[in-house]
């Protein structure tokens, strides 16, 4: 398959570093309010081990004239349509925060439709589905979302201060937060790969017992790594979080 880049003709999909196509593929997931920039340095730390492609969500950066979808499942299931079908064998997905639900969704839909699994789902910092809290906003002023995202000190706090960029940002990021608040699958749905739990030990969205539910969410192996830290914990120790996932995911080298 061609390189899949900026300038390919799919939107959807981001890859910042060349890469071997027989190496991992890694997969990435923003946060609610994300964009695949936001794993620029995953992709620098590990290139020339992993191919890290990450999905660019619509409604933001370059993709502002359109519009945001405000639903997981539908989210997921766009994204699964622009994914590459082949070399699920050695495909992983990590998600952040919302972009762990998708990830989750996106796995299921490989495994309904194609028959087939990722090799495993690295979940970050997003409690697993059967654990419900009641939030809502999503139907709040701007200034209760702006807050919100600044207390998680997801978004440096002066992008906001601009007005121009205050209307360009608010549309996808009130969407997001719909659809995270809102997804709400039935029962409790399960992939047969594994799944891969980190989560920050002070995280306010995520207890580790509500992280450690997500145990119940697959019929293959689980782990849960615990790092010092908030929701972002992965932005304030990027070492530790990528030589994590390089032990899951990279191949170790053979022995002389």
């Amino acid at each position: 398959m061609a390189a899949i880049s900026s300038n390919n003709a799919s939107n959807w999909i981001r890859e910042f570093h060349p890469s071997d196509r027989t190496s991992p593929r890694m997969i990435c997931f923003p946060h609610a309010g994300g964009a695949a920039s936001y794993y620029f340095p995953v992709s620098r730390a590990l290139s020339g081990q992993v191919e890290v492609l990450a999905v660019q969500y619509p409604g933001r950066q370059d993709r502002y004239a359109e519009p945001a979808i405000g639903n997981v499942e539908n989210l997921a299931a766009a994204i699964f349509r622009e994914l590459p079908p082949e070399d699920l064998d050695r495909t992983w997905l990590f998600g952040h925060s919302m972009g762990a639900a998708v990830a989750f969704e996106v796995a299921r839909l490989m495994e309904r439709e194609l028959d087939r699994s990722p090799l495993g789902i690295i979940l970050s910092g997003r409690r697993a589905p059967s654990r419900f809290r009641d939030e809502t906003l999503h139907r709040q002023g701007d200034a209760a979302i702006i807050a919100n995202v600044q207390a998680l000190s997801g978004t440096d706090a002066a992008v906001f201060d601009d007005p121009d960029t205050h209307r360009l940002i608010m549309p996808a990021l009130r969407a997001d937060y719909q659809a995270i608040e809102t997804y709400r699958p039935s029962g409790t749905p399960r992939v047969s790969c594994p799944i891969h739990v980190f989560v920050g030990d002070a995280d306010p969205l995520s207890t580790l017992d509500e992280a450690g539910s997500w145990r119940d969410h697959t019929t293959g192996g689980f782990t849960m790594r615990v790092f010092q830290g908030d929701h972002f914990y992965l932005t304030a120790r990027p070492a530790e979080v990528i030589a994590a996932i390089s032990q899951l995911i990279v191949p170790a080298p053979p022995r002389a």
